[in-house]
């Protein structure tokens, strides 16, 4: 697959970090999830997350949004530690957004009133509501579907859907788990250029996940392994793909980027 981005954004080590995970740990039961996993976000950027099924690349989601607690370690957003903030100032006062692998709509309301539903707890000014939403629709391609329940959408418009709920809070920093999974080719490509347009055009720094490695290596600026609960790869796509580590742990010998 050829890679969408017109530019790749060589490095973040001049860039200002937005996000860091310190030293985090989870553990479920007796199981460890995450053992002592550091990963930065720079300001911009879009960092992918790779690894095999159960590695702990959701539950990473689920840290930085506050649905769980880490047994050990610390959150930071521009410097300052979120552990102890609720989902909802997370999500308002650090503006930290979420698009989930399956859900995060409402089934019974149409397009319009799934944005205007989360649309009235986050935004007080009513002109400023309106024009939001309206504005995400357009942007979005939603005006055909404005009117119809979210249960009766394709997976493509419920992804955009869920994206654009998303995005009703001017969010800094966007999570994505799964974004491409069962997609067809051409509704995967049209995501992606959706992602990297939000990097472009909105300066919205994004990590996501997924099992479709070239989907979501073709989008990123950079990608991590995680593996045992660590991250034991991380750099560009055209380097990672070479970096023994991956190879070992994710790739094997044969994957290629296109």
């Amino acid at each position: 697959m050829s890679n969408i981005k017109k530019f790749r954004i060589k490095s973040f080590k001049k860039k200002k970090v937005i996000l860091k995970l310190d030293k985090i740990s989870f553990k479920f039961g007796r199981k460890i999830i995450l053992d002592n996993l550091n990963l930065e976000l720079g300001d911009g950027q879009i960092l992918g997350l790779l690894g095999p099924n159960g590695v702990g690349k959701s539950t990473i989601f689920n840290i930085i949004i506050g649905l769980l607690n880490p047994s050990f370690g610390s959150i930071f957003i521009n410097s300052e530690n979120i552990n102890k903030f609720p989902i909802y100032q997370r999500t308002l006062a650090f503006k930290i957004g979420f698009v989930p692998q399956n859900g995060g709509y409402f089934h019974d309301l149409t397009v319009y009133e799934n944005l205007k539903a989360i649309a009235e707890i986050t935004i007080e000014n009513l002109s400023y509501r309106e024009e939001k939403i309206n504005s995400l629709i357009s942007n979005f391609e939603l005006d055909p579907i404005r009117d119809i329940k979210a249960e009766f959408l394709s997976g493509g418009q419920k992804k955009k859907l869920v994206i654009a709920l998303a995005l009703i809070s001017d969010p800094k920093i966007l999570l994505l788990d799964e974004p491409f999974a069962a997609l067809d080719v051409m509704t995967i490509k049209i995501l992606q250029k959706i992602i990297v347009d939000l990097q472009t055009f909105n300066n919205i720094s994004i990590i996501l996940c997924d099992h479709q490695a070239r989907d979501l290596l073709a989008c990123v600026d950079t990608a991590a392994i995680i593996h045992n609960g660590k991250v034991v790869a991380h750099g560009t796509p055209s380097d990672l793909i070479q970096n023994i580590d991956a190879k070992n742990v994710y790739f094997g010998d044969s994957f290629k980027i296109s």
